[in-house]
């Protein structure tokens, strides 16, 4: 069974979970993997900053394949994949983005790091620029 996080970066600068759903109807599964996704977020948006970088839209699903068809108490997650959608305004900052997101995945982002003990942690980032591309 798959459990999945959405993230996504609201005007106030902080991550909330997609279409409004509250911390209090997910279940522990759920606040793990949301708790991961902030944790990437908040870092991110840290380096982000230190670089003088504001993304347009920053985006992040953290799903987690459990060992069990059905969610139960001792079920355990036995794989973890983030995907990383963000868009900036310029060219220039793509790829300032991207190594922001590398580092937080590979390096900077502790709730990472501890999934990593549990189970494999893999990633996908896209990073999309809005400005049109001179000629």
């Amino acid at each position: 069974m798959i459990e999945k996080v959405t993230v996504q970066l609201n005007q106030e600068g902080r991550f909330a979970p997609e279409a409004g759903t509250c911390c209090e109807e997910m279940n522990p599964k759920e606040l793990l993997l949301y708790a991961a996704a902030q944790c990437a977020g908040q870092t991110a948006i840290h380096i982000m900053q230190k670089e003088r970088i504001a993304p347009k839209r920053f985006e992040i699903g953290f799903s987690g394949d459990l060992s069990t068809e059905k969610l139960q108490s001792d079920s355990t997650f036995r794989s973890f994949h983030v995907v990383y959608n963000v868009e900036c305004g310029t060219e220039e900052d793509q790829a300032r983005v991207s190594r922001a997101v590398e580092l937080t995945h590979d390096t900077y982002c502790g709730m990472l790091q501890m999934l990593r003990r549990i189970a494999p942690v893999s990633r996908e980032i896209a990073v999309v620029s809005t400005d049109a591309v001179e000629a």
